[in-house]
């Protein structure tokens, strides 16, 4: 695996054997330590979830993660990403995480010789969140096959939902959309669109998204309260979901509009749980994606 773009870069073995391997780091009480190794994180987008746990993976596999801040590069200057990209490359980064505002940023970097790893571009795809939404999945139901999984939200602008469903589908499961019909993606079909009151009913995970209001050019046009009560999962409807079914978020969370706020630690949230795993998958994928190899080390803890 040279890059991880898009899980389109990954065949369903290798998606098997990353999310294998992520599970063994989640089952080891202390972390694998790996040498000669330096990465650059560029997020030109803030981030908390996914820039720390890149860094909190970087750190427990031993890679050194060199400094980046796009406020105080030469980025203000008006220096092209591609450039920015093979500086790193030329004082010898072995690779790049980058999460960036423009939906496939890394066809502009056809010329570097480097794997990049894509935290995120545009409203394109997020393959780690995706990847570590799975393992927490399989966690749970040690399957996709026949599972009924709704996503809900602001689907149009999600990079979580756009790769989510397409995965998803090719394992088998079941994908239907729930939220505001002005939000949906033209490609989802009629039967596929759900009421929230359907959607708590039939979804074995309920995958909530946040309303991605820096994508829309005019706000999302609902209050806080207004979006809860129509769209989003209140504690009335929590009651009425499966006994087995799971609430996902990528998280930011807003607590009182997409779910209430009772709800993001209940019994059947697995929110945290998502953000714990995405250190455990981003091991994985740097490990494979920068071929590290090196001693398993049990005597340290970070």
């Amino acid at each position: 695996m040279r890059n991880l773009r898009t899980l389109d870069d990954l065949t369903l073995p290798e998606l098997q054997s990353l999310l294998t391997e992520a599970d063994e780091f989640a089952g080891d009480a202390a972390p694998v330590f790996y040498h000669n190794a330096v990465v650059a994180n560029l997020f030109f987008e803030p981030s908390t979830r996914t820039k720390c746990s890149f860094e909190m993976a970087e750190k427990q596999l031993g890679i050194e993660t060199l400094s980046f801040e796009v406020s105080h590069s030469s980025v203000k200057k008006g220096e092209s990403l591609y450039d920015t990209a093979k500086t790193l490359e030329a004082i010898g980064c072995k690779g790049l995480v980058i999460r960036h505002p423009e939906t496939k940023y890394y066809e502009q970097l056809k010329g570097l010789n480097i794997p990049v790893i894509n935290a995120g571009d545009g409203a394109g795809d997020h393959p780690t969140q995706s990847l570590l939404d799975l393992l927490t999945i399989k966690q749970e139901f040690n399957r996709f096959e026949s599972l009924h999984v709704v996503i809900c939200g602001d689907i149009r602008h999600s990079r979580v939902a756009h790769t989510n469903a397409k995965i998803l589908e090719k394992l088998g499961a079941q994908v239907s959309y729930s939220g505001p019909s002005e939000w949906m993606d033209e490609s989802i079909k009629d039967d596929q669109y759900l009421t929230m009151d359907q959607a708590v009913e039939q979804a074995d995970v309920l995958m909530l998204l946040r309303i991605q209001t820096e994508r829309h050019d005019n706000g999302s046009g609902y209050s806080k309260e207004a979006y809860h009560h129509r769209f989003g999962l209140t504690e009335n409807r929590e009651l009425r979901m499966k006994p087995h079914s799971i609430i996902m978020h990528p998280a930011p969370v807003n607590r009182g509009v997409e779910l209430a706020d009772s709800l993001v630690e209940c019994r059947r949230s697995r929110i945290f749980k998502q953000m714990a795993n995405g250190v455990h998958v981003r091991k994985a994928v740097l490990a494979h994606v920068l071929n590290l190899k090196g001693e398993k080390i049990y005597d340290h803890v970070i």
